[in-house]
């Protein structure tokens, strides 16, 4: 009997020392996968800021949609570059990331935050716009990460509070 408990202590030990490795994998795979999309947040900012419009566009999938603040759905990419319109060098975009999380499959994740748009109007004088976004990637075949679709709508002030 002294060496059945044994066995079964043995066991459950066992058990226990996987079920808490998977849940440490699992947490330390979520953590890389947040840090990834935050990486990729920044190399598509500053692809954005020395780019403009081509560089914004060329992380957009083929198929991906916008749901524009006031606008209606725009799907696949070249709509989505023809509904932004030409960017001049006067535009500005950049935004700041307040979470990113990616899926335990990682092959989908989402990134939200805010922006800041700045331009000119018709007249030359300078406009700000501030707002909120959301943006949704998805791993492509080619191991490449693309946005899938992308939100953003007005907002009163640059910050937000996560």
């Amino acid at each position: 009997m002294e060496g059945d408990m044994r066995s079964g202590l043995v066991t459950f030990l066992c058990v226990l020392l996987v079920t808490i490795t998977t849940i440490a994998w699992r947490f330390q795979a979520k953590s890389d996968g947040s840090a990834q999309l935050l990486k990729l947040e920044a190399e598509f900012q500053k692809t954005t800021t020395e780019k403009g419009l081509d560089g914004f566009m060329s992380y957009f999938a083929e198929d991906a949609a916008d749901l524009p603040n006031g606008g209606p759905i725009v799907t696949g990419k070249e709509n989505i570059r023809q509904a932004l319109g030409p960017w001049g060098p006067d535009v500005s975009l950049t935004w700041t990331p307040v979470k990113a999380e990616m899926a335990a499959s990682g092959d989908l994740g989402y990134t939200y935050g805010t922006f800041v748009f700045k331009a000119n109007e018709k007249d030359g004088n300078p406009v700000t716009h501030y707002g909120k976004y959301t943006t949704i990637w998805k791993k492509q075949k080619d191991g490449t990460w693309k946005v899938a679709l992308d939100m953003g709508n007005s907002g009163s002030s640059p910050t937000a509070k996560p």
